[in-house]
C-alpha cells in the first residue's frame, strides 16, 4: 500500500521510493518546495536575486535554447506557450492536496481492513444488512443461485488516475479497489448476475461498516461510468476538506480468478430462461452472445493490469502526465468525458499510450505535440470501422478484432487482448469525438484564431453547438420501444437497461431517416446516477431526458421532398418500410416515376422544422414512441420574430420580397432616359435589403378614407382622433451620378444640384413607370409595389467639399468634420456593408434570422440605441465568418444564443473583435490591427470592431456604446444566456422564451407610459396586446404603381425620443424598445445633479438655490416631468417618477 502511495507522489519518475523512512524524509522538502501554494500558510518575504554579471550575461544552455526553438516552431508564439504552462498549473493537484488525499486513504484502508466476518446466506437474502444500508442493485429478476457472506478485503489497491499522476482538477477522483476474497466468489459466478449481485452486496456490507466511523464524511453510491452492473461507493472526507475530492471505492475480484476466454463477445453468460422465467429448450450453444455483460465483469478483472501497463509507458515519456492533462480538459469542454459511453480520462490515457507503444509519438514530445497528435488521430481515424488494440501478443483465446465489431460499435482493444474498452460507447459518440477532433485541428494552425481559447478554454455544450435539439422525455416508453424492435436478447444482455438497449437502434433509425439532411447527429451521455447508501437504487426511468443534438446540412435541411428510389427499383420496398403510409409514388417533371415523401412547409420558418417531422413520423412508426415523448427545442425562440396566423413566417419571405422590388427599381433606375448625366451605381443602404431587418418592411395597402388630403400634393396626412397609421419603413437607396466638371465645388450648390436630380428621377420615374414620387431637397421617395424607397442621390466628391474650407489668411484648409463623416457613412460604408452582409446570407441561409433575433433581444432590452443595428450585424457576421471552436450556425436559435455568448465572454477591454468581411484578411494584418489597438486602445472605442476598410478607427461604434452601457449590455447578455439555455435544455422551468426579452424595470428613475393607440408598431412587440387598432390599412392585392403617396417614415414615438433627447439630453438617458414598445424609461446621469453657480446662460430646465451669499442652480425635476408630459401630450398615458430610487 505504502509503495502505491509513493508512486502517487511521484508522478514525474514513477519509480516506487525503497523504504518508509525515504518517504518521510522527503516530505519536508517537497513541503518546503510547495510553501506558495499552500493556502492559508505564512507568507514568506520574496528579494530580489542578487547575480553576478557573468550569471547576467551568460549565453542561454542548450535547455534554455531548445524551449526558446520550440516555442518558436511549434506555437504560434510564445504566449500560448505560457498560456498551455499556466492551465497545466491549474489543473494539476497542488502537494497539500495530495497529502490530504493520502491521508484519507491510509484512514479508509484501515477501516477496510477491519471489516467483520458475517455467516454465510443466499444472495437473494439481504437481512444481514441493516435496514439503513441498501444493496445498490437492480434486481432483475429477483432472484439467483448462490451463497455469500462477508469478509475482510484481501488486499486494498489505488487504481486509476492518481498514483499514475494523471489525476487532474476540478472533479478530483482517487479509485481505491478493494478485492473480494476467494472464498466469497465461485468459479461459475460469471453466469446470470450471480457475480455482480455479491459485488454490490459486498459494497453494502462495506458501507454498512463504513457508515459507524467518524473518519468518513458523506457516503453515496454511484456507479461506474452509468453501468448498473458496476457499482461503486463513494466517499469523502470529513469536515471543510469533504467537497475537494471523492475516494471511489470499487470492489474487484482476485487477479486471475475468471478465465478471460469465459467473457469472449460471442459467449453467453445470461441464460434466456433464468432471465425471462420461462421455460425453454434451447441449450447454451444456441443462446445469444452477451458482449455487453461479459465486458462488465471483464472491466473488473483488469484495473491493476491496466495500471501497471500505463506506469510501465509513462515511466518513459516524462510529459505522459502533462498531454493526459491537456486531452482531460479538451474532452470536458466537449462534454465527452463523463457519462455512460464516454470517452473518459482512462481511454484518454490509453489512447496516448497507443500512440506510444506504435511510435506515432515519441517518448521526448511535449504536452502540447502530444495534444496535437492524438487529435490528429482521432480526426483521421475511424475505430467504427478499423479497431485499435494496444495486445501485442494475445493469448490463442482472445477475440479477433472482426469478433469485437461484430459485437460492439466502436472498438478500441486493452493490452490482454480480451476487453473492448470502447464497450458501451455508440458510434455516434465516436463520430462526435471524431467531428471535434477534426474541426480543433481546423483552426489550430490558423493564426488568426485564439487557438488556446477556442481549444481548451471554450465551453461546448449541446444545445449551443448543435443547430437544432431535441428531447425524449418519458425514458420508461422505451420499453415498448423494446417490444416493437425485438431486442429480448439486447435487453438481456444489458441487464434490463432499456435506455441503453433501444439507444444504438433509435439513433440508426434516425441516422437513416434524416440522412443527408445532417452532417452528424449526437446525443447526451447519461450522467452517472448517484444515490444515498439508505435508498434503493434508481430505476433506470428516473435519469434526465435523452438529449440529441442535429448539425444540419444547410442545403438539404429544409427541403421539403424526400425522393427515393425508382418504382421498379429492388431498393423501393426498403424505402417503403422505412417511411410507411407517408411513402407515395409521385411522377416528376422530368418523366421518373419514383417513391416518395413530401413534408409540410409552405415558409421558410415551417421548412426549418422538417427534421422534427421526420423524427416524430419515424419514432412513432418503428419505436412506438408517440409524439408527446419528443421535446423538440430547435426553434423555440423564432416565435419571437415570427408574424402572419395563417402561414407563420420569421421574415425570410418578405425579405425576399423587398430584394427582388428593390432589383426591379435598380434596373428600371439604369434604364432611364433624360437624364443630364448617367447613373454610375445604384446601391442599397438598408438592412432589409440584406435580410437582417427585424420586421422586414411588407406591402401595404392603405385605406384612403382613414386619411385626410394635403392641399397641393394631394398627398394622405394622418387624421386627428384616429389611431396613428400603420408605419411603413422607406428603404433606402443610393443612386451615384457621375463624375463631371459641371458639377460645382461649392456644397451649397451641389445640395441645389442634387435637388434638382431628385426632381428629375421623379418626373422620369412617373411618366415611364407610373411610379408616385415626392422629391425633397435630401432624397426622393418613390412608392412601388406597395413599398416606399428613398432615394438619396450622391456625388462622389462631395465629402471631400464638405472637408474644405477657406481660412482668414484665404489658405484653402482640409479639416475632417463630423458632417463629411457621416455623409460618407450614409453613401460609402452602409452600401458596402449591405451588399457584403447580402452576399454573406447567400452563404448561410440562417444568418439574416440570428441578426433578427439579435436585434429584436437588443431592442427589447432596450439597447439598441447603444449597440445600433450595423454593429449587431457585424457581431453576428462575426459568429459565421470565425465559428472556432464551433461550425457556422445552422438555425437562428443556435447563433442566437452564440451571439448572447459572444456579448458575455469576449474580452472588449483588451482585444478588438475583427470580422474578416470577403476573407480579405492575412495573418499579418491581424497582427497589425491588435497591435494598433493595443498602442491606442484609451482613445479608441470601448466596442471596438475591425473590418477590411476598417482596421483601426471602428466607425460603427464610435458614438455608443459607453462603458457603462457595455457592462450592462455584458452582463444583461449573461444572464439571458443562462437562463434561455436552462429553459431550453430543461422541462421543468417556466416554458416561456420571452422572458428574455422582457427588460427589467426597476433599474430606472422614470417610467413614461405610452398611449398604445399612438404607437404605429405595436403588433412587433414581445407581448402584443390582445386590442388592435384600425391603423388605414386594407386587405387585398396592391397595385405595382400609381395611387397616392402614403404617410412615410411617420413614428410618434421615435419623434417624441429624439425631442426629449434634445431638450433634456444633459440631464438624463432615454430608452425605449423600438419594436413596438409602449414605455419610454429614464435614467438621470448623476453629474446632472451636482450644484452649479447661477449663470444666466444654463439655466435650461434648472432653479436657483440660495444658500447664504452663494446662488446655485440645480436641475428643477417638476418642471422637467411636467415638460415631459406637455412635450409627449397625446401620446402619453401617464409619467411614474419612481422617487424613491432618486439619490441627489
Amino acid at each position: 500500500m505504502k509503495k502505491k502511495q509513493t508512486v502517487a507522489e511521484e508522478p514525474a519518475e514513477m519509480i516506487p521510493s525503497e523504504s518508509h523512512e525515504e518517504e518521510e524524509n522527503e516530505a519536508p522538502i517537497k513541503a518546503k518546495r510547495s510553501k506558495p501554494e499552500e493556502a492559508g500558510g505564512e507568507k514568506e518575504a520574496y528579494h530580489p536575486v542578487k547575480m553576478s554579471r557573468s550569471d547576467l550575461y551568460r549565453p542561454p544552455t542548450a535547455e534554455e535554447l531548445n524551449q526558446l526553438k520550440e516555442a518558436e516552431s511549434l506555437f504560434h508564439c510564445s504566449l500560448l506557450k505560457m498560456q498551455m504552462e499556466e492551465l497545466l498549473k491549474e489543473v494539476a493537484l497542488s502537494e497539500r492536496r495530495k497529502q490530504q488525499i493520502d491521508s484519507f486513504i491510509q484512514t479508509v484502508t484501515k477501516l477496510l481492513q477491519t471489516v467483520p466476518d458475517s455467516p454465510e446466506v443466499e444472495v437473494s437474502d439481504p437481512s444481514w444488512l441493516s435496514s439503513a444500508v441498501k444493496v445498490p442493485f437492480l434486481l432483475m429478476p429477483k432472484t439467483t443461485k448462490g451463497k455469500f457472506h462477508m469478509a475482510p478485503p484481501a488486499s486494498v489497491d489505488l487504481i486509476g488516475s492518481y498514483p499514475l499522476g494523471t489525476c487532474t482538477k476540478p472533479r478530483i477522483m482517487v479509485d481505491l479497489a478493494c478485492t473480494i476474497p476467494a472464498d466469497v466468489l465461485h468459479p461459475k459466478d460469471v453466469v446470470n448476475q450471480r457475480y455482480p449481485r455479491k459485488r454490490a452486496l459486498y459494497l453494502a456490507g462495506l458501507a454498512q461498516y463504513l457508515a459507524s466511523s467518524s473518519d468518513i464524511g458523506s457516503m453515496r453510491y454511484s456507479c461506474l461510468h452509468g453501468n448498473r452492473l458496476r457499482p461503486v461507493l463513494l466517499l469523502t472526507p470529513p469536515g471543510k476538506d469533504s467537497p475537494s475530492f471523492t475516494l471511489r471505492v470499487h470492489a474487484c475480484p482476485p487477479p486471475g480468478f475468471f478465465k478471460p476466454s469465459r467473457f469472449h463477445p460471442q459467449r453467453n453468460n445470461i441464460r434466456t430462461e433464468w432471465y425471462s422465467e420461462l421455460q425453454t429448450s434451447q441449450g447454451e450453444s444456441s443462446e445469444p452472445p452477451t458482449p455487453h455483460y461479459n465486458s462488465s465483469v471483464l472491466g473488473d478483472l483488469l484495473p491493476r493490469a491496466h495500471l501497471q501497463f500505463l506506469s510501465a509507458v509513462s515511466s518513459q515519456c516524462s510529459a505522459f502526465a502533462d498531454g493526459a492533462a491537456l486531452l482531460k480538459v479538451w474532452l470536458r469542454q466537449r462534454e465527452l468525458d463523463q457519462g455512460t459511453g464516454c470517452f473518459n480520462g482512462f481511454l484518454a490515457s490509453m489512447l496516448l499510450a497507443y500512440l506510444l507503444t506504435t511510435h506515432r509519438i515519441s517518448n521526448s514530445m511535449t504536452a502540447y505535440q502530444m495534444l496535437r497528435n492524438s487529435l490528429n488521430f482521432l480526426a483521421s481515424t475511424d475505430l467504427t470501422v478499423n479497431g485499435i488494440s494496444l495486445a501485442r501478443d494475445p493469448d490463442s483465446t482472445a477475440p479477433s478484432l472482426a469478433d469485437f465489431h461484430n459485437a460492439f460499435q466502436v472498438v478500441f482493444v486493452d493490452p490482454s487482448g480480451h476487453l473492448n474498452m470502447c464497450a458501451d460507447m455508440t458510434a455516434c459518440t465516436y463520430k462526435q469525438l471524431q467531428h471535434e477532433a477534426s474541426v480543433s485541428m481546423q483552426f489550430w494552425d490558423n493564426p488568426t484564431v485564439d487557438g488556446f481559447h477556442s481549444l481548451l478554454m471554450t465551453p461546448k455544450p449541446m444545445i449551443r453547438t448543435s443547430d437544432h435539439v431535441f428531447q425524449l422525455c418519458e425514458l420508461v416508453k422505451l420499453q415498448s420501444s423494446c417490444k416493437k424492435m425485438n431486442l429480448l436478447s439486447e435487453l438481456m444482455d444489458h441487464s434490463g437497461n432499456y435506455v441503453h438497449t433501444a439507444l444504438p437502434f433509435i439513433l440508426s433509425l434516425l441516422q437513416s431517416g434524416l440522412g443527408q439532411r445532417i452532417h452528424l447527429l449526437t446525443h447526451s451521455l447519461s450522467p452517472d446516477p448517484e444515490w444515498s447508501v439508505e435508498s434503493d437504487a434508481p430505476k433506470h426511468k428516473a435519469q434526465p431526458p435523452l438529449s440529441f443534438g442535429l448539425l444540419l446540412n444547410p442545403e438539404l435541411a429544409a427541403s421539403v421532398l424526400e425522393k427515393g428510389p425508382a418504382a421498379d427499383s429492388p431498393k423501393a420496398a426498403e424505402f417503403r418500410q422505412l417511411w410507411g403510409s407517408r411513402s407515395e409514388l409521385r411522377r416528376f417533371q422530368d418523366s421518373s416515376i419514383t417513391e416518395a415523401v413530401l413534408w409540410d412547409g409552405e415558409s421558410m420558418c415551417q421548412k426549418r422544422l422538417v427534421p422534427r417531422q421526420i423524427i416524430t413520423h419515424l419514432l412513432q412508426l418503428h419505436a412506438d414512441l408517440p409524439a408527446s415523448c419528443v421535446r423538440y427545442v430547435g426553434a423555440l425562440v423564432d416565435d419571437v420574430i415570427k408574424t402572419g396566423s395563417e402561414v407563420p413566417s420569421t421574415g425570410e419571405e418578405e425579405s425576399l420580397l423587398v430584394v427582388q422590388s428593390y432589383d426591379d427599381l435598380s434596373r428600371k433606375l439604369w434604364r432611364l432616359e433624360g437624364l443630364p448625366l448617367s447613373i454610375t451605381a445604384v446601391q442599397g443602404a438598408h438592412p432589409a435589403l440584406r435580410y437582417t431587418q427585424v420586421f422586414p418592411p411588407v406591402p401595404l395597402k392603405v385605406d384612403y378614407s382613414f386619411f385626410d388630403r394635403e392641399k397641393t400634393s394631394r398627398s394622405l396626412v394622418p387624421k386627428e382622433g384616429k389611431p396613428c397609421p400603420a408605419y411603413i419603413t422607406p428603404i433606402t437607396v443610393i443612386c451615384h451620378m457621375e463624375g463631371s466638371g459641371k458639377w460645382p465645388h461649392d456644397r451649397l450648390a451641389i445640395r441645389h444640384i442634387r435637388t434638382a436630380f431628385h426632381i428629375r428621377l421623379g418626373e422620369l420615374l412617373k411618366k415611364q413607370h407610373n411610379y408616385t414620387c415626392k422629391p425633397c431637397p435630401t432624397h426622393l421617395d418613390v412608392h412601388k409595389d406597395g413599398l416606399v424607397f428613398r432615394v438619396h442621390v450622391a456625388y462622389h466628391r462631395e465629402p471631400l467639399v464638405l472637408r474644405e474650407s477657406v481660412n482668414a489668411e484665404g489658405l484653402l484648409v482640409v479639416r475632417d468634420n463630423e458632417e463629411a463623416q457621416a455623409l460618407e457613412m450614409a453613401t460609402i460604408h452602409k452600401p458596402l456593408l449591405t451588399s457584403t452582409l447580402h452576399g454573406l446570407q447567400q452563404q448561410h441561409p440562417c444568418f439574416g434570422g440570428v441578426c433578427r433575433l439579435a436585434k429584436r433581444w437588443l431592442g427589447a432590452q432596450l439597447f439598441s440605441e447603444d449597440i445600433t443595428e450595423d454593429t449587431a450585424d457585424l457581431l453576428v457576421a462575426s459568429l459565421f465568418l470565425q465559428p472556432a471552436p464551433f461550425t457556422p450556425p445552422g438555425s437562428p436559435q443556435v447563433g442566437f444564443l452564440r451571439f448572447l455568448h459572444l456579448l458575455s465572454s469576449f474580452d472588449w477591454r483588451n482585444n478588438p473583435l475583427v470580422v474578416d468581411l470577403n476573407n480579405q484578411l492575412a495573418a499579418s494584418d491581424y497582427t497589425e490591427i491588435k497591435n494598433d489597438f493595443m498602442a491606442s486602445r484609451e482613445s479608441l472605442p470601448v466596442l471596438f470592431i475591425a473590418t477590411p476598410k476598417d482596421k483601426n478607427q471602428s466607425l460603427w461604434t464610435k458614438r455608443a456604446p459607453s462603458v457603462t452601457m457595455l457592462q450592462r449590455v455584458v452582463m444583461v447578455a449573461a444572464e439571458s444566456l443562462k437562463l434561455l439555455e436552462q429553459q431550453l435544455m430543461d422541462r421543468d422551468q417556466i416554458q416561456d422564451v420571452r422572458v428574455v426579452m422582457r427588460p427589467p424595470l426597476d433599474a430606472y428613475d422614470v417610467l413614461i407610459h405610452l398611449n398604445p393607440k399612438q404607437v404605429p408598431l405595436l403588433t412587433q412587440a414581445v407581448d402584443p396586446p390582445t386590442v388592435t387598432f384600425s391603423r388605414g390599412i386594407m386587405a387585398g392585392n396592391v397595385a405595382q404603381s400609381g395611387g397616392a403617396l402614403p404617410v412615410i417614415d411617420y413614428n410618434p414615438v421615435s419623434l417624441y425620443l429624439a425631442e426629449l433627447r434634445e431638450a433634456f439630453g444633459d440631464l438624463a438617458l432615454f430608452f425605449c424598445d423600438p419594436y413596438g414598445g409602449t414605455v419610454i424609461t429614464v435614467l438621470w446621469k448623476p453629474k446632472a445633479f451636482i450644484q452649479m453657480p447661477f449663470k444666466t446662460s444654463q439655466m435650461s430646465a434648472r432653479r436657483v438655490e440660495v444658500t447664504g451669499e452663494e446662488a446655485n442652480t440645480i436641475p428643477n425635476i417638476e418642471a422637467i416631468l411636467e415638460d415631459l408630459r406637455v412635450m409627449g401630450e397625446g401620446l402619453i398615458k401617464s409619467v411614474e417618477a419612481r422617487t424613491e430610487k432618486w439619490s441627489f
